[in-house]
């Protein structure tokens, strides 16, 4: 299944929640929502299952380059706030949920036996949702949300409340679902899983997309400077390498060895040619901003 964005605009109230939105997602990718609290994050993805309307704009659904209706069966949606019955018990909870999406009560009850022995739950079954832990229940909301087998799956913060082992399993059915094809949206904040994961990042502040595609095309979009590390063979006095064009900071490891940040402006090979000119230069590298680096820089510029 593909989706597709245009244009989309939410306003609530006096407070413009998207503006202006365009985004596609196509089966076997793994789409990442990323932003600040307040972006926009979640707005948009509620439009996306159906749970609020654009006031404009479209959002589209295809599947074999048709354009289909967004049916219950076909997507799977795991909301940021728990929505399970906490006074009924796991199982009752998810069996609950195979009826709303039409499954049959053997279908229900083979995939609720599949999930719950991959997830370590089974001996859970019977207890009510309010005697589980945060991430447990995490856990059981990931199931309901997987139970009936999806084409495009929505999770809104899928990390929240799992420890790292979990937050890895987690990594590993993502995987399983970009491999059968599914189309994967999500938001979270866990910059280094979504730097592994993800196969196009959606970067939003304050309702617009600041950039998006690939980490190497985020990377390009966003960054304005450049991370240099430089050591030569003896000591430069530090001041002789701030003043050289386009040099904005110099942090000092030690006499021989420094990390500039420079402006996007200069050419790395023009620099090294003036470093050189200061000394025998041993070693020059460019420092790669990781996600969570330009997600700071992006949302505080």
């Amino acid at each position: 299944m593909r989706i597709e964005v245009e244009q989309v605009v939410k306003d609530y109230a006096t407070v413009r929640a998207v503006d202006a939105v365009n985004l596609t997602a196509s089966g076997g990718e793994i789409l990442a929502l990323l932003g600040p609290n307040g972006a926009g994050k979640s707005s948009l993805v509620r439009m996306m299952v159906g749970l609020t309307h654009p006031d404009s704009g479209s959002i589209r659904y295809f599947r074999d380059e048709q354009a289909v209706q967004l049916s219950t069966s076909a997507f799977g949606y795991l909301p940021e706030d728990r929505g399970l019955y906490q006074d009924r018990t796991l199982v009752d909870n998810l069996r609950y949920i195979g009826r709303l999406r039409g499954m049959s009560k053997e279908q229900t009850q083979s995939s609720i036996d599949q999930w719950l022995a991959r997830f370590n739950l089974t001996v859970r079954a019977k207890e009510p949702m309010r005697q589980l832990s945060k991430g447990n229940q995490q856990k059981v909301q990931l199931i309901a949300t997987l139970l009936h087998d999806p084409q495009l799956v929505v999770l809104d913060e899928p990390f929240s409340g799992l420890d790292p082992v979990n937050q890895e399993f987690v990594l590993t059915v993502l995987e399983e679902l970009r491999q059968r094809g599914c189309t994967v949206i999500l938001s979270a904040h866990q910059m280094a899983l979504v730097e592994r994961m993800a196969d196009k990042l959606v970067l939003m502040n304050q309702g617009k997309v600041i950039a998006q595609g690939s980490l190497a095309e985020v990377r390009k979009q966003l960054l304005q400077r450049s991370s240099l590390f430089v050591e030569f063979a003896t000591p430069v006095p530090v001041e002789i390498v701030a003043a050289l064009p386009g040099v904005e900071q110099v942090e000092v490891q030690s006499a021989q060895d420094f990390a500039l940040t420079c402006s996007e402006q200069v050419a790395t090979e023009v620099l090294l040619t003036q470093l050189q000119q200061l000394g025998p230069v041993r070693q020059f590298s460019q420092q790669q901003q990781n996600l969570h680096e330009l997600y700071l820089q992006a949302v505080q510029s």
